[in-house]
Order: C-alpha cells, then structure tokens, then sequence
C-alpha cells in the first residue's frame, strides 16, 4: 500500500435541523435524519502515515502526544477492509475550539476518514466515505460535503443506508457569525448527554416527528432560497432541541448567561429590522445565521450591545468539501 502522505482538511459543519439522539450506539446510526451547512473558517488538518518507527499507533493533536483510543476505531474499520495490520502515525490540527460546541469533532473525523481512504487506498467517494466517518463521529459524516448537505437516518441497523449528501451548494448570500462565548471543553459531552436524553427525557418519542416536520420546511426553504424560513426554522428546531435536554432526569443544560443574553440581543435586532436568526448546538456558543453582505454589519452591532471583542465574534461563509493542502497551517 502506498503512503502518499497527503494533508486532508475538512470543515465543520453547523446543523440547522439538529441531529440528537442515537438508534445503534455502536454504529452510530441516528434516530432521525439532519441537515447542515458546512463552514469555511473552522477546519481540521490531518495526516496519516505508515509508522515506521514504532509498532503502536500514535496520535500527535495540535503538535502534542495524545491518547489514541477513540481515533483508534475509524482506523482500524480501513484495517478490517484492507487486512493490513501496519501501525500508522496520525497527525492533526484543529483550527477549532474543541469540545465547545463548534463541531471540532465533525471537522477532525472527517479529516481522519479522507486520510485512512487515501492511505489504505480504498478509492471510497465521499458518500460511501461518509459512513464510516460517522463511526468517528456522527456529524462527521456531514463534513463530507459542502454546501447544505442532509444526513439520512437510513433503515434498521443497516450502516449503509445512514449516508450523507449535499443538497444545495449554498451560494445565495449566507452567512454565519460564531459567537465564542467559552472555549473549554465542556463539562457533559455530546455523547453524554444524548444518551442522557434518548435515556430519560419523556418527550424524546416526539422527537423524530418534530425533526420530519422541521425538516420539511427546511428543504422547501432552501429550493426555494427563502431566507426568513430557514432561519425561523432553525432557530426554533435549536430551542427544541435544548428543550429535551432541559426534560432530562437530571436536567440539564448548556445554555449560558451570557448564550441567553446574545439570543435576546438577536431578537432585537429583528425587533429593528435586521433579519439574523441563532442556533446552538451542545455547548454554550451561539450561531447567527444572517446574510453574508450583512455580517460585518451585525457583527458590530453585537459587539456593542454584548460587549464582546471581534475575536468573539467570528464570521464564516459557506464552506467546501474536504481537500488536500501542501501543508498545516500555523496556528
């Protein structure tokens, strides 16, 4: 097998119609399908090659020595395809606040999926390569593509039905402004708290009507390039989905302060006339989906009524499929 040595980057993804809740653990198959649109300013730059200078896999994250266990299973469903058995030597780095709610972990398996298909030269494309980056991590399997892409629930236990496409390449004046409230990790999972929620919340079992419903809407908004329903539907899909998180035993929640202040800002800058709509996945920092030639513009506006600095407040267009680089960018 060849060790073309290559840097894969793949972007992150922000859901619009939320993906929350797991039918098969071990695989990763989903309870319902979602929908994203895939990011150009946070990305994961990753490389995988054959190690020649130890017989155990090594993970290298952000230049440190990092424990390889989770990487570890992406990597070995390329060794169980191949039946190879070499040792490999993963090095990445994550342009994105991990573990905050800013998908570093879709961004970094999708990476990692581009990277073992161009090392094990399994000649995967995206859409069948999407599968197995969502055993790394579910959302990965968005990041396969840019653009909106909808990620299919797919039937039973079948792994091959749960698949990932583009819909939509997403060139009609969009836009999204991260506002990076806290950029730790966060102290419950995603993982966690899903499983917390399938768990305990007793409105779970409405879930995948609502997400079918939400859905919908979502699609027609987007073929029809109607701003102000896709933004209504996605902010109001987050709310939904922080509601079950809100009815789980124990409740809990990743709503901050400040995340509450920033959505009431947001009100009222449409109270004013300034269309822009949020979402917020599992963490504290806030999404606002607005109009690209109107970023600049709104980023101002938060920054005065929230306080924040413009490093806070972080605007991204849409962005492309994963793609080589001659090298990592420096942080």
């Amino acid at each position: 097998m060849k060790d073309p040595s290559h840097i894969f980057r793949a972007y992150t993804n922000i859901a619009l119609i939320k993906y929350w809740g797991k039918r098969n653990e071990t695989l990763f198959l989903p309870v319902t399908s979602s929908l994203s649109l895939t990011l150009n300013k946070f990305y994961t730059e990753t490389q995988v090659r054959w190690n020649e200078s130890s017989s155990e896999d090594v993970l290298l994250l952000n230049g440190e020595l990092q424990p390889i266990d989770r990487v570890q299973r992406l990597i070995d469903l390329f060794r169980e395809l191949t039946h190879c058995s070499r040792p490999v030597r993963v090095e990445s780095y994550n342009h994105v606040p991990t573990a905050a709610g800013l998908a570093s972990s879709a961004s970094a398996f999708a990476a990692l999926a581009c990277a073992c298909n161009d090392l094990f030269d399994t000649q995967m494309d995206a859409r069948e390569l999407s599968t197995y980056a969502r055993q790394g991590s579910g959302s990965a399997t968005r990041s396969l593509f840019g653009g909106f892409v909808k990620w299919e629930a797919g039937q039973g236990d079948v792994s091959e039905t749960s698949y990932a496409h583009p819909i939509d390449k997403a060139d009609w004046d969009l836009g999204m402004i991260a506002v990076v409230l806290n950029d730790q990790e966060k102290s419950i999972s995603s993982r966690e708290g899903m499983a917390l929620t399938v768990r305990t919340s007793p409105f779970f079992k409405l879930w995948p009507e609502v997400v079918a419903h939400d859905l919908a809407l979502m699609e027609a908004a987007i073929e029809q390039r109607d701003f102000t329903t896709l933004g209504e539907v996605a902010e109001h899909n987050a709310m939904e989905m922080h509601a079950l998180m809100l009815s789980s035993k124990p409740s809990y929640t990743y709503f901050q302060a400040e995340s509450l202040k920033i959505m009431d800002c947001i009100r009222q800058l449409r109270q004013q006339g300034i269309e822009c709509y949020f979402t917020m996945d599992a963490g504290p920092n806030i999404k606002v989906i607005c109009r690209l030639s109107q970023a600049d513009r709104i980023q101002q506006l938060l920054m005065q009524a929230a306080g924040l600095n413009e490093s806070q407040l972080i605007i991204s267009g849409p962005g492309p499929a994963p793609h080589t680089v001659p090298a990592f960018t420096p942080f």
